[in-house]
């Protein structure tokens, strides 16, 4: 502590400026003490000007000596300035913060059919799936993320996982290819994505399946599924993509456009939002899609909560005793021939 007080970087303004100030008022009154010493000087000088015209001799002649007795005066100017930043309390306040939240487990279900081939999104739903679903990734904050991708057939894609990177670089990754048995078991899919949640002890528990068909496919109801999902407590958002009835589905070999018929099974999907305690959705195109992925975003959205350390540090020890050690030069000085030079 005494090596930081007999320190003169103490009176470095740029340390100052580091402060935090607990009575600030009392800088202000710094800048009257300049003021203070000049009124004094005023006021001695007129009285200066009086004795002189009284004297015969007239003014007497200054010598280097004389300019020594503004050395007392600026002493306790500095006395005072110390004191008054003393006064001020400069202190430090060294502040941390701890955030954390308790995550969500999430089970993106994604249909990879052949249908998902169809554009009536850009470039098709399957890509504009893959966009937001990753644009989706991208916005969570310690949550565990899985993905399960089915035609005709469901696969666990990925365990849930809180390694973002990976998970998009597999979202990039899914292929049509991936699963050749034709049709769609969105039953199946949804079961595969309860199972992986069935040991989770995570606060909530989501799941959110995207399609563009009817169940055709798999051993497993979309009912039954949902109230398996109700059962452990996972709320299920569904997302329905895509128009229904004719739509552009690739080019023939002359590069015309091909069109199929396209059927939305609307009524199973809202059953197994209502069931799982969700939220059904219609997508008819990109914009639609990425506004309901950001709609279940903030549906979902962990409480972060937060820890505030606060650890203050005064210092205005420090320049009391440098004022006080100025002040006790200045009273000393007094006595000396500098504060006689004054008065002669």
């Amino acid at each position: 502590m005494y090596e930081d007080i007999l320190s003169t970087r103490w009176f470095t303004p740029a340390v100052l400026k580091g402060f935090d100030w607990g009575e600030e008022v009392f800088l202000y009154l710094i800048i009257g003490i300049p003021v203070l010493f000049i009124l004094r000087w005023l006021l001695r000088y007129r009285v200066r000007q009086k004795l002189d015209v009284a004297l015969p001799e007239g003014r007497l002649k200054a010598d280097w000596s004389t300019f020594l007795r503004f050395i007392p005066p600026f002493i306790l100017s500095i006395s005072i300035t110390l004191m008054l930043i003393a006064l001020a309390r400069p202190q430090k306040t060294n502040e941390q913060v701890e955030q954390w939240t308790e995550g969500i487990d999430i089970m993106l279900i994604l249909d990879i059919s052949h249908s998902m081939k169809i554009e009536d999104f850009v470039p098709n739903r399957m890509e504009a799936a893959k966009k937001v679903a990753a644009r989706f990734i991208d916005g969570r904050i310690q949550d565990r993320i899985g993905l399960v991708i089915f035609s005709g057939e469901a696969i666990s894609y990925a365990p849930l996982t809180t390694d973002y990177s990976l998970l998009k670089s597999l979202v990039k990754d899914i292929d049509f290819s991936m699963i050749e048995k034709p049709g769609t078991a969105i039953g199946s899919a949804l079961g595969v994505a309860i199972n992986r949640m069935t040991e989770s002890d995570a606060k909530s528990k989501v799941a959110i399946l995207l399609s563009d068909g009817e169940n055709t496919a798999g051993n497993l109801a979309p009912k039954t599924a949902a109230e398996l999902a109700y059962g452990y407590g996972v709320k299920v958002y569904t997302i329905g993509v895509g128009k229904e009835g004719r739509v552009p589905y690739g080019t023939d070999m002359f590069g015309r456009p091909k069109y199929m018929e396209q059927h939305l099974d609307e009524t199973a999907l809202r059953d197994i939002a209502r069931i799982g305690q969700g939220k059904y959705f219609r997508a008819t195109n990109n914009k639609a899609l990425t506004a309901i992925f950001d709609t279940i975003d903030k549906y979902e959205k962990a409480e972060i909560k937060e820890t505030r350390y606060k650890d203050t540090k005064d210092y205005y020890q420090i320049y009391l005793v440098w004022g006080m050690f100025f002040l006790l030069i200045w009273m000393l000085l007094k006595s000396t021939f500098l504060t006689n030079a004054l008065e002669d």
